[in-house]
């Protein structure tokens, strides 16, 4: 114990008087609410993004954040573009999944149909497996911290499960190509490209959907979960119609376009597996929320989501949403009203939205209140312990969200994962994340150790005590917190303790 207080005050000191040259001076620490800002903006602070913040004050450091013109760091970037999903299309691979399961299926009974499956189940795990490295990978080395936050937040709105249908092989893809592109753009361009990718289609059923054998389950969803919220005055006739109007939107991984009539042929729509197939269309008429939908085809759609994002109900649903995850479990009307105010102004540009969220007083107040999810946990945990430096092994990460229960493209139910904090609260929960703690505080946790087996990279203890801790996290723990670091009996203690604390669990 008394060589740990040593080692503090050793490396305290030395922080504190630095070196004899004014070139090496320590700049001053940031102003405790700068701080927790910081740590609602992003993940959780690490070096570099206070020293960015220092920069450029909060006003230049939020509009970075919200243009996103930062780049990855190499070595992540390298992680990344070495994934087989980095190399090829999802929806394009597609074909040749449908191709492959059909193969097995129709193979004879015995070693050899067991090895084909096996085979084709561990490609569908590996390239699931991938796409939560990256997400996992983004979240905690991206400069462009608010974009990851938002990419979590919206996938969890969007959510589709990895295990319906091909899921495994498209939920890279979903997030790829339609989540990440739009994630500070406008709301119905969101809309439109979940509803436009094969992973929602499947997952939600509207890839059976066609005139004659009406499918409501993803029209009810883009009203109930997606767009406008229960209680916002849709009915289920609404729910019908949309779902008549959202007929022939569906998948195709034949090469071959459909025979159609000829006066179908311009009102057909292919984009990698998406389909809109005319033929299998409801042309009549429809109304939604009391406005008249002639039918016409897939403009119908795209008319349809303009409709439903005008909504009030649209505003409200979404900004709540946002306030709840981001400001609070019960966000303030006055917020919410106007970040609505604002959706409805910009047409639901998302960016003006955010933006108006966290320039407001009702955050600055709630700050350091809201508990984190569990990937907020773990990602502000690991960029704690590890600041700038690369792991090379995301496992363990992606074994502790599956232990808490929130796992990338795990939620079973269109639900998505919970956003207040009273579902993270249970002592199950609190216990798992005391386990985590310790498994980053005292050691490498395997993260520095190469998935193929090869020699672990040195690591040692996590350096939480830092020139960052001293400076911006020491000053503002509570006296609860200091009170179990004094107590503590190793380093590995010290940081579990630090890791585990109400401070790390709350931004």
């Amino acid at each position: 114990m008394a060589e740990i207080h040593r080692w503090r005050f050793i490396l305290a000191t030395w922080l504190a008087i630095g070196t004899s040259s004014a070139a090496f001076a320590a700049p001053s620490p940031l102003a405790a609410d700068d701080v927790a800002w910081l740590n609602r903006v992003t993940y959780s602070i690490t070096t570099a993004t206070v020293a960015e913040y220092r920069k450029l004050g909060r006003r230049k450091f939020l509009e970075r954040q919200l243009d996103d013109a930062a780049s990855m760091p190499e070595s992540v970037q390298q992680q990344i573009a070495a994934m087989d999903i980095s190399q090829h299309d999802g929806e394009a691979q597609l074909a040749g999944v449908v191709a492959e399961q059909k193969r097995v299926r129709e193979m004879p009974d015995g070693d050899e149909k067991e090895a084909a499956r096996k085979a084709f189940n561990e490609r569908g795990n590996l390239l699931l497996n991938e796409a939560i490295r990256r997400e996992v990978l983004r979240a905690l080395y991206s400069p462009a911290q608010l974009r990851e936050q938002l990419v979590w937040f919206w996938l969890n709105q969007f959510s589709v499960h990895q295990g319906k249908a091909n899921g495994r092989w498209l939920v890279g893809d979903y997030a790829e190509q339609a989540i990440r592109p739009h994630a500070l753009g406008h709301f119905g361009d969101l809309v439109l490209a979940t509803m436009t990718h094969p992973a929602m289609l499947q997952y939600l059923d509207n890839a059976q959907n066609a005139a004659g054998h009406i499918n409501e389950n993803y029209a009810r969803e883009v009203l109930e979960l997606h767009t406008l919220g229960v209680g916002s005055g849709y009915s289920q006739q609404d729910v019908q119609e949309l779902a008549r109007i959202l007929t022939g939107i569906g998948v195709n991984v034949s090469p071959d376009k459909p025979k159609l009539k000829k006066e179908w042929e311009p009102l057909y729509r292919r984009t990698g597996a998406f389909e809109f197939n005319p033929a299998r269309h409801d042309f009549g008429d429809k109304t939604l929320l009391g406005q008249r939908i002639a039918g016409s085809g897939f403009d119908e759609a795209e008319r349809a989501v303009a409709l439903i994002v005008a909504q009030p109900a649209c505003a409200q649903f979404v900004s709540r949403r946002l306030a709840t995850w981001f400001v609070a479990d019960e966000p303030p009307a006055s917020l919410v009203n106007r970040m609505a105010a604002m959706f409805t102004r910009t047409h639901g540009d998302l960016r003006a939205v955010v933006e108006s969220m966290l320039t407001s007083k009702e955050l600055t107040k709630a700050l350091g209140t809201k508990l984190r999810d569990p990937m907020q946990y773990v990602i502000a945990s690991v960029r704690l312990a590890y600041d700038d430096k690369s792991i090379i092994n995301a496992k363990p990460i992606i074994n502790w969200l599956n232990a808490l229960n929130e796992a990338p493209f795990g939620r079973a139910t269109p639900d998505g994962y919970p956003l207040v904090s009273s579902a993270w609260t249970s002592s199950g929960q609190m216990s798992r994340r005391f386990e985590i703690a310790r498994a980053i505080g005292s050691g490498s946790a395997g993260l520095f150790q190469p998935e193929d087996g090869s020699v672990a990279q040195a690591t040692g203890f996590p350096q939480l005590a830092t020139r960052l801790y001293f400076d911006e996290i020491e000053p503002r723990l509570a006296a609860d917190t200091r009170a179990a670091l004094e107590r503590a009996a190793s380093q590995g203690e010290w940081n579990t303790y630090l890791l585990a604390s109400p401070d790390l669990n709350y931004h």
